[in-house]
């Protein structure tokens, strides 16, 4: 069940907005966005995996990483940091890539912003997502986007909620 995930598609502004509260504190969620070994645990949807080939979590360093799936099979992508304000925001640039962390030009890029507020409850995360077109917004649906970003955060909610 993924009701309490917000996942609001904009194609007039090529956008996507995604809202989910987690049961820990800012400093403990940001901590899965910025470590290699926490990220890892979450951030594919089941039964795929993520395997972090190199994580440099700085502006302008690079995360490379490959989707893994139950056969074997790899989806590679990476992402740029553009910018990083400490427990508030990551701002990256998200592509698909080969093997080698080189961007696949082909398939589209993403501009996400990531934002963390603390509320009553834990975490408040916020994800803009822009799209250079509504083409590429349209593209990245197709191929299961929305399903596998809402089950990658329940991924991360099951993991903070037995912390």
């Amino acid at each position: 069940m993924h009701a309490d995930t917000v996942f609001n598609k904009d194609e007039n502004s090529a956008s996507v907005f995604v809202m989910k509260v987690f049961p820990a504190d800012v400093t403990t969620v940001w901590n899965y966005f910025s470590k290699e070994e926490l990220i890892d645990r979450w951030w594919a949807p089941k039964p795929w995996r993520c395997e972090t080939a190199k994580l440099d979590f700085n502006e302008g360093g690079v995360w490379s990483y490959a989707m893994v799936g139950p056969e074997g099979q790899r989806q590679y992508a990476g992402a740029k940091y553009n910018e990083i304000m400490f427990h508030r925001s990551i701002a990256w640039s998200d592509y698909f890539s080969d093997e080698h962390g080189n961007p696949n030009t082909d398939k589209p890029v993403v501009d996400w912003l990531i934002g963390f507020t603390g509320v009553e409850e834990g975490t408040k995360l916020t994800v803009n997502l822009h799209f250079r077109s509504a083409r590429d917004m349209t593209e990245l649906l197709d191929m299961g986007f929305e399903e596998g970003f809402k089950m990658a955060l329940n991924n991360l909610k099951d993991i903070l909620g037995k912390s």
